[in-house]
């Protein structure tokens, strides 16, 4: 399963980490989000130890949804030593997420 995260921990969790980081900006009422999720979790189940895969609810959460641009979910960021290095707006096939990540490997 994908960490959950939020405003508070979002620098420690995803600008701090050493490792890439996967950030999934969704939405509870949002139908592409639902369909987003499970391949979500299947990378970050792919990927446990070596990567860093997390969802922010943007309702609950909007300070770094905004910092970061982000004006239609599903949006996935991937950072890497804090900075963003990859981007995808609307669902696409897991491979775009795990070709993010291995490039980063």
């Amino acid at each position: 399963m994908a960490l959950t995260i939020t405003d508070a921990n979002f620098e420690e969790v995803v600008l701090k980490s050493d490792k890439p980081v996967v950030v999934d900006f969704w939405a509870a009422w949002c139908g592409p989000c639902k369909m987003l999720g499970p391949v979500i979790d299947e990378v970050s189940t792919d990927y446990e130890g070596k990567a860093v895969v997390a969802k922010i609810d943007v309702d609950a959460n909007q300070e770094f949804a905004a910092k970061y641009g982000v004006r239609n979910i599903p949006t996935v960021l991937v950072f890497h030593n804090g900075e963003v290095v990859g981007r995808q707006v609307g669902v696409s096939p897991k491979k775009a997420y795990t070709d993010a990540i291995d490039a980063l490997l």
